[in-house]
């Protein structure tokens, strides 16, 4: 399968200036300064047409804040995003912003993300009236094509988003991401916040319209689980850097990277007999001051001095992909 999406050295930094106040008080001696955070350090992978892929990592690894850059809710630091070849990472030029429009994202929490104030049938219409995909006079009947589509009824349309269920809500939300016909869609943690009999039909609902409407997914999730499920590759994060690639089964049957096996350690499994369940040693790192050489040789039962002091590069096997000096033909 030929890439749809492409992530080259892609990185987001976040940095706080000081504001007059602390400056002032610097002046003073008040040991104050500018911080700095690289949310997401130099992640490369790919995605394949009709292919669904799991981003897996703790919470802060970079999820999140990677997914908005592919959406082009974030602007990239540094690196390149391509779709389908076109290099969408500023979106300046129509061919880029024409890519953009068909990579669309749904949100964690429904609620939050849809306007209070509009009705259903603004809330996903409006985008498709202005791209030019249906008229002002047609949106009605486009969006109750919509809605049946996510298993609305088309009669709640005139209603607010108060009115409705939260798994209602989330499909609200998956109705207006596909009103712009989008191709690619970037799912940020969008059963997280649903009960889990719900969470099972929304994850039903998204395997229906990839099989019917030909979608490709980004799946970003911390529940291992679902992402065993439904993904058909896995890109496991920690703490902003890419630390494993896989198939979803050669990852889940072995995994080669030591905070992707810590990960799947932590997974209930239907088995027989006692068994004790163990974190992960440690506090996941402040991302202000994350630690040289490996990101996580703090943790990790397996690191030694070349852990502390050199970064792993990602290196590719086929289609497996393991950032550890222990996989790179070295020592740790």
């Amino acid at each position: 399968m030929s890439a749809m999406l492409e992530l080259q050295g892609v990185s987001r930094v976040f940095e706080k200036k000081l504001d007059a106040i602390e400056k002032f008080a610097r002046t003073l001696g008040a040991n104050v300064s500018e911080s700095r955070v690289n949310a997401v350090d130099s992640a490369s992978f790919e995605v394949a047409r009709g292919e669904v892929v799991g981003l897996v990592g703790e919470s802060g690894c970079g999820k999140s804040t990677l997914g908005r850059m592919v959406a082009g809710l974030l602007p990239v630091t540094k690196g390149t995003i391509r779709f389908e070849g076109v290099d969408v990472t500023d979106a300046r030029t129509e061919a880029a912003k024409a890519a953009r429009l068909r990579v669309q994202m749904i949100f964690q929490d429904p609620m939050s993300s849809l306007n209070p104030r509009m009705r259903v049938n603004d809330i996903v219409g409006e985008a498709a009236v202005f791209h030019g995909l249906t008229t002002k006079r047609e949106m009605t009947d486009y969006v109750a094509d919509l809605m049946t589509k996510v298993g609305l009824d088309p009669s709640y349309a005139q209603r607010f988003p108060h009115q409705f269920s939260g798994g209602q809500r989330q499909r609200i939300g998956i109705a207006r991401a596909l009103a712009v016909q989008p191709e690619f869609l970037i799912c940020d943690e969008s059963i997280a916040a649903l009960d889990v009999s719900i969470q099972a039909q929304v994850i039903n609902l998204f395997q229906d319209l990839r099989r019917d409407l030909d979608l490709t997914y980004l799946f970003i999730s911390h529940d291992l689980g679902v992402i065993e499920h439904i993904a058909d590759r896995v890109v496991v994060m920690y703490l902003g850097r890419v630390v494993e690639i896989a198939p979803t089964g050669e990852l889940f049957d072995g995994p080669k990277h030591p905070y992707t096996q810590a990960l799947l350690d932590q997974v209930p499994k239907l088995e027989a007999g006692h068994r004790e369940y163990h974190t992960i040693k440690g506090e996941i790192p402040s991302p202000l001051n994350p630690p040289p050489g490996c990101h996580f040789h703090p943790r990790c039962p397996l690191a030694g001095p070349r852990c502390k002091s050199e970064a792993p590069r990602l290196i590719h096997d086929g289609p497996r992909a393991v950032a550890c000096h222990l996989n790179d033909g070295g020592v740790a």
